[in-house]
């Protein structure tokens, strides 16, 4: 069953429709690379994918009974660097600044490790270097 409908604008621009919600996004190819520049580019929403994907996974081990504790408030900043032959992502950084929450150990080990094990994650080349910062 189709979840995503895509429809060329022209002059390098995208809508996807998520069919379930109605929910509609539009990327842009950067201008260097002749596009608008108006939102996010593919690389962008990947990047997103990525970090929506393991802050979900986070977010599900917070709300654990045995966990006893939530990550609302965290902020992720990310940075893609592009390599160009083959024109791709190289890396992805990823800094979580964690909400002043008192963790133990223990649940830093969780949240560390639900967020290098998110679907997203899991599904990438392994070329492509994935490197994460927790500032607690």
């Amino acid at each position: 069953m189709e979840s995503i409908l895509t429809i060329y604008q022209g002059d390098l621009r995208t809508q996807a429709t998520h069919l379930e919600s109605g929910y509609q996004l539009i990327t842009d190819v950067p201008k260097e690379h002749g596009g608008q520049g108006e939102t996010f580019t593919p690389t962008d929403l990947f990047v997103a994918s990525l970090v929506s994907s393991m802050v979900s996974v986070m977010g599900g081990v917070a709300r654990k009974p045995e966990f006893n504790g939530n990550i609302d408030g965290l902020r992720v900043r990310t940075t893609k660097s592009m390599r160009q032959n083959p024109h791709s992502v190289a890396e992805i950084v990823v800094e979580f600044d964690m909400p002043k929450n008192n963790y133990s150990d223990v649940q830093k080990q969780a949240l560390e490790a639900a967020a290098r094990n998110s679907q997203v994650s899991k599904s990438l080349n392994d070329d492509l270097k994935q490197t994460l910062i927790f500032n607690y």
